[in-house]
């Protein structure tokens, strides 16, 4: 008996083993896939990193960090505080030069600076200063902090770039200095091309210096030249068609880009290739060519619109922030500035490319954002990806093609609001009345385009992407009256802005019928504006303030217009506008006092 107990117990004790054995086993695999061992992340040289980043590698190496490769598997950016990203570059060298690192660079002497104030009326831009900065400077790292530990998709996974710079008689130093920029910040393997887009230039430094200038690049570097002047939106469309790449970069011809700037934006194509992916716009002063950030103490922005489509730009919405689990993740935007982005090629023409009745410039921003949003895809501003731009300064030569029209940014958003707007269309007018009359075209084309996509509505747009819109900039109200403001007892004085801004006060001046300056509305809420300036009662003036106030725009104001008076009083003041032909002022109101009479006149540009 005693041996058959003993025998039960061996077995029981070996079965025991094995299970333990087994589950020991199970637990070792399912460890080793979640961990790594201590070997460096890809590109990583621990040779090439300061003494502070070698101390962080050997902390690194006592713990338990995760595996790179596997986590990048399914495309999404892995972050690792305190490790540089595996784009990160090593062991910068510090330069020296004038400019470097974004500072900026001041002229001396009267010479000198007449020299370059006579560049900035050429170009918008201080040549002299730039001339003095290398071509291959290092921008500002302007980037917060965080965004050096993010960890990308290696190259083998993700597509690649071809970078589009469209210009017409560009300065020299600042367009070189671009793709200088380009191709010193982006991996030698994500870069297709470059297509630099010549709109038909005249100066020579363009059209026979610069094409012998890149024969360097051994075809990296690709111009081409428009056969007429075509304006910037449709000579994006010829630089996107010579493109090798998988993906489109746009950039205007006058940027730095910041270290580390391109593969985060390829990764949000490589993770959904319907995205319109922005890159965050720093700004660099046209005069001295200083490299700023573009936002200051980590607040967050996106770019949204008012309706008379002026660009805005609003802190991100607490629903956008709260899917974000790092300050640095890119988020998504209703629309963007226009002058950067990139896109997938296909994805690019598939959505009908630009418009084709979009010329020269403007709205061309919010007809790609609308459609991308509409027709299936999504628009992301990518917080890690940061490239400078110069913004002009007061350029006197003239760039508008021979020809165009004097409004075709006026008929370009005309297009747009047809279009893809539907019911809201309205609403631009209300804000543009004037435009109403403009030749837009044909716009059947993209109509039917828009249809054959199945693309969602504009108010499925605001519902569920631009939803601040109805909180930040309401609907507008319908205008009472609208148009030139002719006074009745001086009946050649008509009022006038004189160009005034904020603070200023409404003047007065002989009527000429071309509306600009002299294009008022006074809607049904009462509020008396013109562009982005309302008007309200100051003592006996009537001054200008910013319709937006503390980030929202409320279209209500204290006017009103009597149709059988014809008068415009104050309700804060309860006095009326009056004119002694010289100034526009504010005085108690009497219905025969004819220079109280004021006749509104609708006028339109055509």
């Amino acid at each position: 008996m005693f041996k058959g107990r003993l025998w039960r117990f061996l077995i029981l004790f070996l079965t025991i083993y094995i299970i333990s054995f087994l589950y020991f086993l199970h637990s070792f695999n399912s460890n080793t896939d979640k961990t790594t061992t201590t070997s460096p992340l890809p590109h990583f040289n621990e040779k090439d990193v300061d003494s502070n980043q070698q101390q962080k590698n050997k902390i690194s190496d006592q713990i338990i960090i995760p595996n790179i490769e596997n986590s990048l598997s399914n495309l999404e950016p892995v972050m690792t505080k305190g490790i540089l990203g595996n784009y990160e570059p090593k062991n910068i060298v510090k330069l020296s030069d004038p400019g470097e690192n974004g500072e900026g660079v001041q002229l001396q002497g009267e010479e000198e600076k007449k020299l370059g104030d006579k560049s900035v009326a050429e170009y918008g831009f201080n040549e002299v200063a730039s001339e003095k900065i290398s071509l291959d400077r290092h921008a500002r790292d302007t980037r917060p902090e965080e965004c050096k530990y993010w960890n990308y998709p290696s190259v083998d996974k993700l597509p690649t770039a071809s970078v589009i710079l469209v210009f017409y008689d560009e300065g020299w130093s600042t367009l070189v200095r671009t793709f200088h920029s380009v191709i010193n910040t982006s991996p030698k393997e994500l870069l297709k091309d470059i297509i630099l887009v010549d709109d038909f230039s005249d100066e020579e430094h363009i059209t026979v210096r610069l094409p012998e200038y890149i024969k360097q690049w051994k075809g990296l570097v690709k111009y081409v030249r428009t056969k007429q002047r075509v304006g910037l939106v449709e000579a994006r469309v010829v630089g996107a068609r010579a493109a090798q790449g998988d993906v489109i970069v746009i950039l205007d011809a006058h940027c730095e880009c910041v270290t580390n700037w391109l593969p985060p934006l390829l990764t949000r194509i490589a993770l959904n290739r319907k995205t319109l992916a922005v890159p965050i716009v720093d700004g660099i002063e046209w005069n001295t060519l200083r490299h700023n950030s573009a936002y200051f103490g980590g607040t967050l922005f996106r770019g949204i619109w008012e309706w008379g489509f002026l660009y805005k730009e609003t802190e991100i919405p607490g629903r956008e922030r709260s899917k974000m689990k790092y300050n640095t993740e890119p988020y998504k935007s209703p629309t963007h500035a226009g002058g950067l982005l990139a896109i997938d090629k296909k994805w690019f023409f598939e959505l009908g490319a630009y418009d084709p009745g979009i010329k020269i410039w403007g709205g061309e921003q919010y007809e790609l954002s609308f459609k991308v949003w509409m027709c299936g895809g999504q628009l992301e501003w990518v917080t890690c990806s940061h490239v400078g731009h110069i913004y002009r300064g007061p350029r006197q030569r003239s760039m508008h093609p021979k020809g165009a029209s004097f409004y075709q940014s006026h008929i370009n958003h005309l297009r747009v609001a047809e279009i893809w707007m539907d019911e809201y269309k309205v609403y631009y007018l209300r804000r543009r009345p004037n435009h109403a009359q403009l030749d837009m075209g044909d716009t059947s084309e993209y109509k039917a385009l828009r249809q054959r996509l199945n693309c969602k509505s504009f108010k499925w747009f605001l519902d569920n992407v631009a939803y601040e819109m109805a909180e930040k900039y309401p609907l507008p109200p319908a205008n009472l009256v609208w148009g030139e403001m002719r006074n009745e007892q001086y009946n050649d004085i008509c009022a006038d802005t004189l160009g005034n801004q904020y603070g200023r006060s409404v003047g007065v001046s002989g009527c000429h019928g071309q509306g600009g300056n002299q294009l008022f509305r006074l809607n049904t809420e009462g509020e008396w504006s013109v562009d982005e300036h309302c008007y309200v009662a100051d003592r006996n003036s009537v001054v200008a303030r910013h319709c937006v106030q503390m980030g929202r725009w409320i279209p209500k104001g204290e006017w009103t217009y009597n149709n059988e008076t014809r008068q415009i009083r104050s309700t804060k003041v309860n006095q009326c506008v009056a004119t002694d032909s010289k100034i526009l002022v504010l005085e108690a109101c009497q219905n025969n006092n004819r220079a109280q009479k004021w006749t509104w006149k609708e006028t339109y540009i055509v």
